[in-house]
């Protein structure tokens, strides 16, 4: 398999661009090699600028439910460019999307949409905080809800709860006010809220997969939940990520949590740039221009990302036993990866929550970021690049999550298992 378009690619967008992506984790630094550059997506399928073909487990990180070029998504976003690319005024179709987005959801009535999901979420803490009256917020060190100076944070030395910035550019000022908790650890929660008398709300991806894939304990969310009460603080679930992706109805349905605040994201644009926040018709009222606090966006609501949202998520409703489907594809999948990795002496954990799949080489379950840090990086970097070359295409990065679509075949997953059987038979005779 040749990728030398792929790296002549690489070379000319360094110049240009810094490390050559637009986005961290395209470089391929934690597995080593040259990212490879994507000509086109058909399906389960994307092709390389060298022609190389592979079975896409990434997804564009999630939003891809049906695949590349989803045939009703596509034409969804042909007619809505026939009628203009942005307008920055009202138009009927943000307030169907937001219907249908609130409709799917019974602890939100009101939502509101932006671009990304780091928007989402920096507007959402906005909120909470215009909402309570308070400064600090809780955080769990492993999740990740975007790059705003406030979230991007690591943990004090010692057995100190406040952050500290993890990149420069970040004020110490600005990250004083966020507290860091351990995953599925209710007592660390408990030290921040004894910590603080100020938490104007907890964030948390309620199913993690910025660590991997690792979800939040029940008991652990109840407790949560319990908690915030107590001490008068929002709860916010991040599911940019796991929203219409574990459940249609969100995390609230798999664990009978509410959160005050949910933000979503990737799957709500169908493929195209998109984020939201939602809560109670009481919080949302907060929200200028009812309210005080002040959000805006001159492409929030574009009307070619709200069309192929409503594409993607009208399509979903009316095939809601898919997700069914592709979960017990995405068992299957890491099932018999697992079974292949043992038989030649490699421990596999692996996890599935609807059409989300992660593992890690790990000799004991994962329940934190610290577990996840455990997972061996450099087989999982031997996996992942003699996997590009049997054709399969896997996240970058340890720490991500992989994704199935409704074009990814019971015999693709067979057909990847047959691989992975290969690439750890060739592993562990190197």
């Amino acid at each position: 398999m040749s990728t030398e378009a792929s790296k002549t690619a690489f070379n000319e967008a360094q110049i240009f661009i810094p490390g050559g992506v637009n986005s961290p984790v395209r470089a391929f630094k934690s597995v080593g090699g040259t990212p490879i550059f994507i000509n086109e997506g058909e399906g389960a399928y994307l092709v390389d600028v060298d022609g190389n073909k592979y079975i896409d487990y990434v997804q564009s990180w999630g939003p891809l439910l049906f695949g590349h070029r989803d045939e009703t998504i596509e034409k969804a976003v042909i007619d809505a460019v026939k009628h203009g690319l942005s307008f920055g005024a009202p138009t009927l179709a943000e307030t169907e999307l937001a219907k249908l987005v609130v409709s799917f959801f019974d602890s939100i009535d009101k939502v509101r949409f932006v671009s990304s999901g780091t928007e989402a979420v920096m507007s959402a803490i906005r909120l909470a905080r215009g909402f309570t009256g308070r400064d600090d917020i809780v955080k769990f060190t492993g999740c990740y809800h975007g790059h705003s100076d406030a979230l991007l944070v690591q943990a004090g030395s010692g057995a100190a709860t406040f952050g500290h910035p993890s990149s420069p550019g970040v004020p110490a000022d600005f990250t004083k006010h966020t507290l860091l908790a351990e995953y599925n650890n209710i007592q660390s929660v408990q030290k921040c809220f004894e910590d603080s008398q100020d938490i104007a709300c907890v964030i948390i991806e309620p199913i993690a997969g910025n660590m991997g894939l690792v979800p939040a304990d029940k008991e652990f969310l109840h407790d949560l939940r319990k908690l915030c009460d107590a001490h008068g603080a929002l709860l916010i679930f991040d599911e940019v990520m796991s929203g219409f992706r574990a459940s249609i109805h969100g995390a609230e349905s798999i664990t009978g949590v509410k959160p005050d605040i949910l933000t979503l994201g990737k799957v709500i644009g169908g493929g195209m740039p998109v984020g939201a926040f939602g809560a109670s018709r009481t919080i949302m009222s907060q929200l200028s221009p009812e309210g005080p606090v002040y959000q805006a966006g001159t492409l929030s609501g574009n009307p070619v990302a709200m069309a192929a949202g409503l594409a993607a998520l009208n399509k979903l409703k009316m095939n809601a036993p898919v997700l069914a489907t592709l979960e017990n594809r995405a068992k299957r999948l890491v099932e018999g990866m697992k079974q292949e990795a043992l038989s030649h002496g490699i421990t596999m954990q692996t996890d599935v929550r609807g059409s989300m799949f992660g593992f890690f080489f790990n000799d004991a379950p994962v329940k934190n970021f610290a577990d996840a840090c455990k997972t061996d990086a450099n087989l999982f970097a031997k996996f992942h690049a003699r996997m590009l070359k049997e054709g399969h295409y896997f996240a970058c990065s340890l720490f991500e999550t992989g994704f199935i679509s409704t074009a990814i075949t019971d015999e693709m997953i067979e057909s990847t298992i047959k691989a992975s059987a290969k690439v750890f038979k060739e592993i562990t005779h190197d």
